[in-house]
């Protein structure tokens, strides 16, 4: 393992110290918890406030999407683990004016038990909470049992079409029902082709072998469905497609967003290769392009590889991902 850190048990604070630092004009830790980060520019009366949040790791998600038209506050956990209830309370407070909040994250049952507890405690507080639960990953879950899926790069989409509608004063209620369209419309599958090394034990996060590749491995090292020998990118950008298409039938004429995730360590000139692949095959369809992300949205440390996703969208949607955001590491002009 070869890392630019300090103490490994300190990366978590000594990385908020900095993002705090740099991106001052964006963002500010509570004093109550060092661990709540919040905006400084987004919360304003009569407007939903909307969290996300989990492990560090993911970086750009989950604190550097906090800003305008995006999160209003991202409680921050430790490398790959979700943050306590403690600091997600701290950020509800922060970010209610009386509108209520929203809470997103990817579906995991630790992520689940503390952002419920959180939720529980808000109300107690007279807080409404409501909660959007991301389940992007086909490979996690079979198509009947949906509700048990991982969030994994499709949060990014589903950050996106939330911090819209409560930038464009959708109520509670509205945005909660934009999240979950956004959720159900959005499907990714993903291939690791090397492991993340944990910074507090040096190990890898999985193994693979020099020739190898595993389709569907999760964001945490979790196992895929289906290892083998590297292929070229057109063949896997094809296998991934082919099992979101199974997943999510798309028609001639349909509209989709198409976000192409590196996972860490990933290059740029790979992820175009997959994208260009990506767009071939939706041409041949007869599906519209409506945007494009290509890029690192949420990460594995420096874990190799990439994912797809696909949100097909209508107006409603189109409209919310086109909306402009101005964050720390995430800029969309209309």
């Amino acid at each position: 393992m070869k890392k630019l850190i300090n103490n490994p048990t300190a990366v978590v604070e000594e990385m908020l110290e900095g993002y705090v630092a740099a991106y001052s004009r964006y963002v500010r830790q509570l004093p109550q918890n060092p661990r709540s980060i919040v905006s400084v520019n987004t919360v304003r009366p009569g407007k939903v406030g909307v969290i996300c949040g989990g492990g560090s790791g993911h970086e750009p998600s989950f604190l550097g999407l906090i800003g305008k038209g995006m999160m209003d506050g991202v409680p921050v956990g430790n490398i790959f683990a979700s943050p306590p209830p403690d600091p997600i309370l701290e950020v509800t407070k922060a970010v209610d004016t009386g509108a209520g909040v929203l809470y997103l994250y990817g579906n995991y049952a630790g992520d689940c038990m503390n952002f419920d507890m959180a939720a529980e405690l808000a109300g107690m507080e007279g807080i409404r909470v409501e909660t959007v639960r991301i389940t992007d990953d086909v490979a996690s879950a079979p198509k009947s049992e949906e509700e048990r899926r991982r969030g994994i790069a499709g949060d990014f989409l589903v950050f996106k079409v939330a911090g819209a509608a409560a930038d464009l004063d959708y109520n509670l209620d509205e945005v909660v029902r934009a999240a979950s369209k956004a959720n159900q419309m959005t499907k990714t599958m993903g291939v690791a082709l090397s492991p993340c090394h944990i910074p507090q034990t040096g190990l890898p996060s999985f193994e693979l072998g020099a020739d190898e590749m595993e389709i569907g491995l999760g964001i945490h090292g979790e196992p895929g469905i289906q290892r083998g020998k590297i292929k070229p990118a057109d063949e896997v950008a094809d296998d991934l497609l082919e099992r979101i298409f199974a997943d999510m039938p798309l028609s001639k004429g349909d509209r989709v967003v198409v976000l192409v995730n590196g996972l860490g360590s990933t290059t740029y000139m790979e992820l175009f290769i997959m994208f260009r692949r990506a767009a071939q095959v939706l041409a041949d369809k007869g599906i519209e392009i409506h945007r494009s992300y290509v890029g690192e949205y949420v990460t594995s440390l420096e874990m190799g590889g990439c994912s797809i996703s696909l949100m097909k969208v209508d107006d409603e949607l189109a409209r919310l991902i086109d909306h402009p955001a101005d964050c720390p590491m995430f800029v969309q002009m209309s």
